[in-house]
C-alpha cells in the first residue's frame, strides 16, 4: 500500500502517517526502486491503535514505549503498569478539575451576592 491508501484507510493525513514513522510508531516502510513507501496493510491497523492509545490518554512516547516492548516479546500485562500510570495522571486531572470547579462555584456565588470579586464596584471589593 501506498502511503494515501495507507492514510485514507486510516482516517489520517498523509503528513500524519509520516510523523507517526518519524516518531517511531509505525516501522520504517519499504521503499520502490522510485522511492515511494510501500506499507504493509497492519499500518493501517497500527495507526487505528496509536489513535486510540492517544484518545486513552497516553502519550506518543508512551504510545512508542509500548509498541517496542510488545515487538521485543513482553505481553500485555507486562505492559499494564503503562494504562495504570495514565490512569493516574486522569485521576490527578479531575482532581485538579474538581478543585477548579469548587472554586469557580465560590466566585459565581459570590457574584450573585453581590460580593463579586472581579468587579471593584460590587459591595464590599469597592474602594472608596
Amino acid at each position: 500500500m501506498r502511503i494515501g491508501e495507507v492514510a485514507a484507510q486510516a482516517g489520517v493525513s498523509v503528513d500524519t502517517v509520516r510523523f507517526y514513522e518519524r516518531r517511531r510508531l509505525l516501522p520504517t516502510p519499504e521503499r520502490t526502486p522510485s522511492g515511494y513507501r510501500t506499507y504493509p496493510r497492519s499500518a493501517v491497523d497500527r495507526i487505528l491503535l496509536t489513535r486510540q492509545l492517544r484518545d486513552l490518554g497516553m502519550t506518543l512516547e508512551e504510545i512508542a514505549a509500548a509498541l517496542r516492548a510488545v515487538e521485543h516479546g513482553t505481553d500485555c500485562s507486562t505492559e499494564l503498569w503503562r494504562l495504570e500510570l495514565v490512569r493516574e495522571r486522569i485521576d490527578a486531572k479531575m482532581a485538579e478539575l474538581e478543585s477548579s470547579r469548587r472554586e469557580l462555584v465560590r466566585v459565581i456565588e459570590s457574584c450573585r451576592a453581590c460580593d463579586c470579586p472581579i468587579d471593584p464596584r460590587a459591595t464590599g471589593r469597592a474602594s472608596s
